[in-house]
């Protein structure tokens, strides 16, 4: 298995990377992060990268901002380590059909290496609370 300290750089790096392309709204390069079978589980229930890269496509869902508040959990799980949890703080802007929403959740990641590149296959998110 690979140093898990490499590894948690690896992934705080890349979640950093998502988090960009995100913002940029492109949405080929919001998929190159993701799985093909990446679902977002959130209050609204669970949506699919189809759904979620369709809404990027229509401009009907734009981001103008979003990053960590704080440093991200990092756990790499397997024998050969390639599963990963990250676990975080994030706060976010975005754009749905022009309206405005600010966002502060909880976010975890579920990753898995393949081909030597980390991919996301489950995102959940949870609104933070105050305190």
């Amino acid at each position: 298995m690979r140093d898990s300290g490499r590894v948690a750089e690896e992934l705080i790096a890349r979640e950093r990377d998502w988090a960009a392309a995100i913002v940029s709204d492109d949405a080929d390069l919001i998929a190159s992060f993701v799985t093909d079978d990446w679902v977002i589980v959130c209050g609204r229930g669970i949506g699919t990268r189809d759904e979620f890269l369709a809404l990027v496509r229509s401009g009907d869902l734009t981001h103008s901002s979003m990053r960590h508040a704080g440093a991200p959990r990092v756990r790499v799980h397997g024998d050969s380590g390639d599963t990963a949890v990250v676990t975080g703080r994030m706060t976010n802007t975005a754009y749905y059909r022009g309206q405005r929403f600010d966002a502060d959740e909880w976010v975890t990641d579920v990753f898995v290496r393949r081909g030597g590149c980390w991919r996301c296959v489950l995102t959940h998110l949870t609104t933070a609370g105050p305190g």
